[in-house]
């Protein structure tokens, strides 16, 4: 069976982050999103929050598996789970750099795993940053994240009672 993993933080998923699963389902038959511990950021949501963010946006859908991915190098969590397509999405050109150079470097880690791009089409300029941002200065998120995560967004910048 063709599978990808897509791993990032996803904290919280956007409809970007949708756009590119649902993309790779076109090319793959099942897509294991791999939520990332990203020591260079602090979440806003617990790793299992943002799992089972991304379980309610594709309940019902078996080509989507939702898996925790804490650490280490992601081309060893790939082999480990015998796949080996790594699906990443691009926005506009701030993307393109960095993700080359990460492609190549995983390449070079482990040769028999590549990497696949998708470029975000309609989404293309929002980020998790700027949903959080956004949502914490009381702005409309509903367009840009599944009706859960704006739930979730509100109850968390909700004023203390």
């Amino acid at each position: 069976m063709a599978s990808a993993i897509y791993a990032g933080s996803f904290d919280p998923v956007t409809h970007g982050h949708i756009a590119i699963i649902r993309a790779g389902l076109l090319a793959f038959e099942r897509i294991v999103v791999a939520v990332t511990a990203n020591p260079s950021k602090t979440p806003m949501f617990s790793s299992e929050e943002r799992m089972e963010m991304v379980r309610e946006t594709f309940l019902g859908d078996d080509r989507v598996e939702v898996d925790s991915f804490g650490g280490g190098l992601l081309v060893d969590y790939a082999a480990g789970r015998g796949v080996y397509v790594l699906l990443r999405g691009l926005r506009p050109v701030g993307d393109f750099d960095g993700e080359l150079q990460m492609a190549a470097m995983n390449r070079n880690l482990a040769p028999g795993i590549v990497t696949v791009f998708i470029p975000a089409v309609d989404h293309f300029f929002v980020s998790s940053s700027l949903i959080k941002e956004v949502a914490s200065l009381g702005g409309a998120v509903s367009e840009f994240v599944p009706e859960a995560v704006e739930r979730r967004l509100r109850a968390k910048f909700a004023p203390p009672s």
